[in-house]
């Protein structure tokens, strides 16, 4: 069962990791998809180029979510190549580790400005179209540690905590309009960035998680189908941490 067949989103930040699980597991779904990337073009157009094979429409498009007047054009290009927004995931993001007493002003800021306010800048951007449309789905990532803090991780950790926060109230002002807007908080996923840690550390990790194994894009995408889709009608303003068990 194709569960967003002829619906239209965007995804932030989906040439890799969890966002690029999210833009191939949406287009199985029959979703028309338009996702941005940050730097490295040739392996975004691929990407674009193979899924497009599937039958749907999907487009790659250089844009970075942290700045305001590039989501609006974002926005405003999407409406024009697909005639609709029905569903926005705002997936972008970075971390900048540190102890607290050793981290710059300048870490703080740019991560903030990037997992918090490319949330704000992208929502504001498609605010617009989901109104005149009377609906609309909204699922912005967020982190278990913006539930619930990591030492090493103060940046990070407010920036996500801030989604969590901005994703109520925007839940509470847009639900008249039929316009739902939700929470994905991953746990320990395996990408190809934590390919890169030693296995030890990754199997303690695992361990230490009731399901005894790291979370995968698909456990994510498939979260955000269920959130995006019809399935999840009379669910807003809600925080789904899919982490293993690891907050229970």
């Amino acid at each position: 069962m194709k569960l967003l067949e002829g619906k239209t989103a965007i995804i932030t930040g989906g040439s890799r990791g969890i966002g690029k699980g999210i833009v191939e597991v949406f287009v199985s779904h029959g979703c028309n998809v338009a996702f941005t990337y940050n730097s490295s073009a040739a392996p975004a157009e691929q990407l674009a180029s193979e899924l497009s094979a599937s039958g749907v429409k999907v487009k790659a498009y250089k844009s970075n979510a942290a700045n305001f007047d590039e989501s609006q054009t974002l926005a405003a290009t999407v409406m024009e190549d697909f005639g609709g927004i029905d569903i926005l995931i705002n997936n972008a993001g970075i971390t900048k580790d540190n102890l607290l007493m050793r981290m710059s002003e300048d870490d703080f800021d740019t991560v903030i400005e990037v997992n918090l306010k490319s949330v704000f800048n992208m929502t504001k951007a498609v605010q617009r179209t989901m109104l005149k449309q009377r609906k609309g789905a909204i699922i912005n990532m967020s982190s278990i540690v913006g539930v619930k803090g990591n030492a090493g991780q103060t940046n990070y950790a407010a920036s996500k905590a801030g989604i969590i926060g901005f994703s109520k109230s925007v839940a509470l002002e847009l639900g008249s309009r039929n316009i739902r807007c939700n929470v994905i908080a991953p746990g320990f996923i395996e990408t190809e960035m934590t390919g890169k840690l030693d296995e030890v550390t990754v199997q303690s990790w695992r361990n230490a998680i009731p399901l005894k194994r790291g979370g995968t894009p698909e456990d994510i995408a498939n979260t955000c189908v269920y959130l995006a889709s019809d399935l999840s009608g009379y669910v807003t303003g809600q925080v789904l941490n899919v982490d293993g068990g690891m907050l229970t």
